[in-house]
């Protein structure tokens, strides 16, 4: 019955998977969010193989899993960070340079915060299982977040269920909040059924959320609109304050030299 509900997961997530790469290049998606479409086509092609290293190898199986996370948290940070940047779109031509990199580390910083408190007892032993599940719930809270910021923030930053960002960002957190969900009952779970019941629960929702972003890319995306008036002069004065941190650092760099040969 597990091997069937298995089967039946995996073939259903395949499929909507497709749907959803296909939706993407339909409404042209991959113009303002290449990462997150390449991160799409990434996860059907490691799914499968995946599936297909635990039937031919079972002793590479879970280092075929341990480096499939480390690069799949890889890439969910430069959707986030993609994700952050394509919501500040209104006002890009006004911020500087160094805005993009201010963005990312933002989030890498909150990634680092998050990684100590990440760590679920109970479910292994071996130190790479645990890094693995330590690095699995790291990436889900932080998604879900990223998900909670984004959303609570909707009204400032002008945008609603029908923009991109806050569908991909969505799919992600609840997905995320079920995955995290059912790790923590896990720790307190002693079968093998238990653990397997509630896997299955994850990938259902899994799927859900598969289901959610075939149903949302499937729309016509609404006009984005602009930031509300007191958003945007706050964003713009983040932006001034670090374009003249910036200028200040370079003067001072380039006074340097001067100082040193006048010694």
């Amino acid at each position: 019955m597990f091997d069937s509900l298995n089967r039946a997961f995996f073939f259903g997530g395949l499929f909507l998977e497709t749907v959803i790469i296909g939706l993407l290049f339909y409404r042209h998606v991959w113009r303002t969010l290449p990462v997150f479409c390449s991160y799409c086509v990434w996860d059907v092609a490691s799914n499968a193989a995946l599936m297909g290293i635990s039937h031919f190898s079972s002793t590479l199986t879970f280092q075929a899993y341990f480096v499939d996370e480390i690069l799949d948290s890889a890439l969910i940070f430069a959707v986030l960070v993609e994700l952050a940047w394509s919501v500040l779109r209104p006002i890009r031509s006004s911020l500087s340079r160094s805005s993009l990199v201010i963005v990312a580390l933002l989030i890498l910083v909150a990634g680092v915060a998050i990684w100590p408190f990440a760590a679920l007892q109970g479910i292994a032993q071996a130190r790479e299982a645990l890094l693995y599940f330590q690095l699995q719930q790291t990436t889900s809270i932080l998604r879900i977040l990223f998900f909670l910021v984004l959303a609570g923030g909707s009204q400032l930053l002008s945008i609603g269920w029908r923009d991109r960002e806050l569908q991909v960002a969505t799919g992600l957190g609840l997905y995320s909040i079920v995955a995290l969900t059912v790790a923590v009952i896990q720790t307190h779970q002693a079968t093998l059924a238990q653990h397997e019941q509630l896997a299955f629960a994850a990938s259902a929702g899994y799927l859900g959320c598969l289901a959610y972003w075939a149903f949302s890319f499937a729309q016509q995306e609404a006009a984005r609109r602009e930031f509300t008036p007191q958003m945007q002069t706050f964003l713009l004065a983040i932006a001034g304050a670090a374009r003249s941190a910036r200028v200040g650092f370079d003067e001072d760099q380039g006074r340097k030299p001067h100082d040193r040969s006048d010694r």
